[in-house]
């Protein structure tokens, strides 16, 4: 795995990225597609994924292929056509429906920290994924989503909790995802080692 930075993400060859923005040790994989879109700190995404009008929380984990926040067509005007918005790639005299852009990008999807969005996962338009959920591979994501939920199926539904809800609730409390760089550091090997009940015994109490 490549060095990752805190002032500059690890953006690999043939992307497209468009009025985006990322913090400390992001990573962008290879022929992604990032647009109107934040990627908080440690948040990355693999290969092919395509990511649109969205906030990627910290430390989400977001895999190939995915499609996060996909654009919609006008389905209550006469045709879906890209002709009705990008007009003057068709006509020289004719301009694009600024107010259609301004309507979609307003469509946000929120991906909360510490999340799991698998292979080919597809999350909508104005959806919230909760902290710690988990989103299998091939899910298409219609509803907000509880944390520390798994959910699949097309459309996804609740598989089971990560956690029991306590364990949940005080995963949330402690917020560790908010920890600096240095404190995350010196807390890795209880990362790796510790149990979530004996992790949050000993830094949350």
């Amino acid at each position: 795995m490549s060095k990752l930075s805190p002032d500059t993400p690890l953006i690999h060859p043939d992307c497209q990225i468009k009025n985006a923005s990322f913090g400390a040790f992001c990573e962008v994989g290879r022929f992604s597609r990032v647009l109107n879109s934040s990627f908080e700190d440690y948040a990355y995404c693999d290969q092919f994924s395509d990511i649109t009008n969205t906030t990627v929380g910290k430390f989400a984990n977001i895999a190939a292929m995915t499609r996060i926040g996909p654009t919609d067509h006008p389905m209550q005007n006469a045709s879906l056509h890209h002709f009705l918005y990008r007009s003057s790639a068709y006509w020289e005299d004719a301009i694009d429906d600024d107010a259609f852009f301004t309507a979609r990008h307003a469509r946000r999807t929120t991906i909360g920290p510490d999340t799991w969005i698998g292979h080919g996962a597809i999350i909508k338009p104005d959806v919230s994924i909760g902290a710690g959920a988990v989103i299998a591979s091939g899910a298409v994501v219609t509803k907000n989503v509880a944390p520390y939920m798994i959910m699949a199926g097309l459309p996804a539904t609740p598989l089971r909790a990560r956690f029991p809800a306590q364990i949940a609730e005080r995963l949330q409390a402690l917020a560790w995802w908010d920890w600096s760089h240095e404190v995350l550091r010196s807390a890795l090997p209880d990362f790796r080692s510790l149990p979530v009940e004996a992790f949050l015994e000993k830094y949350h109490g």
